[in-house]
């Protein structure tokens, strides 16, 4: 699929990356990329082959947010409409995904960010959520991710302010995974989405359906019954037989490519 705002990498193991690539504007988001970013995340996630994605950003900064500046007359709406999308097939990935993010994460930039499962940034990282210093309130599901994260009243607090964090303090409040030195990052990116990309891909799709399940408001005889189903689907799989197998033969298990991941729990 051709773009124009992206690069879209893949290694030979299983992991693509997807690059924010307009770097003259720290990789503000324009209408094009919005609508770029939904239709890559829908095509990795229907294409079965991906097994990780890593998501960042060019030039030394991960996003600065949404390029208002792009916008014209009354493009507002489609704006809007083709960022939400961008979320929900961000959302909707049944693969691993980590935030690579170097340089400034503010504004949808950083729920960009929050929408991966795991998040890596260096240690001149900066997050904000911006908006309010924009007169503007929270998208591409801030309002969402972020009581969900740190709780209901510090996301106030973060969203009424609009304050930049350091990696570090991100790191304190459980928005950011691990902090690294920027020379450091690249090669734990990798080391971590190799890892996944090596891992079982179906238990690992169904692990992600769980712990999304539950903090979306599952109850815990939900839960129950999810985990039960989960299991019968894992037991039957190829992944399950090696992994027995290679326990028995004391061995490093070489798990299957990654198979449709159609089965869902719930």
């Amino acid at each position: 699929m051709p773009v124009e705002f992206l690069r879209v990498e893949r290694s030979g193991g299983g992991v693509v990356t997807v690059v924010m690539s307009r770097p003259e504007k720290k990789n503000a988001v324009n209408l094009g990329m919005w609508h770029e970013l939904a239709e890559t995340f829908t095509a990795i996630e229907r294409g079965h082959t991906d097994r990780v994605m890593v998501l960042t950003g060019a030039g030394g900064d991960f996003c600065s947010g949404a390029d208002l500046a792009s916008l014209k007359g009354g493009d507002t709406l489609d704006f809007m409409s083709d960022a939400s999308e961008a979320a929900r097939t961000l959302h909707a990935m049944t693969i691993p995904t980590i935030a690579k993010v170097d340089g400034v994460a503010v504004g949808a930039g950083w729920n960009l960010a929050l929408g991966c499962d795991l998040v890596v940034a260096t240690e001149r990282a900066r997050f904000s959520q911006i908006f309010v210093r924009r007169a503007l309130s929270l998208d591409l599901g801030g309002s969402w991710l972020l009581p969900r994260l740190v709780g209901l009243q510090k996301a106030k607090e973060i969203a009424y302010f609009g304050d930049m964090y350091s990696a570090r303090e991100a790191a304190d409040l459980g928005l950011v995974t691990r902090v690294v030195a920027p020379s450091e990052i690249d090669a734990t990116v990798a080391s971590m989405a190799e890892r996944l990309a090596a891992g079982p891909a179906r238990a690992l799709s169904l692990t992600k359906q769980l712990l999304d399940a539950a903090v979306e408001g599952g109850s815990l005889e939900q839960a129950l019954r999810a985990e039960s189903q989960a299991q019968v689907i894992n037991i039957g799989g190829e992944d399950a037989v090696e992994a027995k197998a290679a326990f028995l033969e004391k061995r490093t298990p070489v798990f299957g490519a990654r198979a449709a991941l159609a089965s869902t729990v719930g």
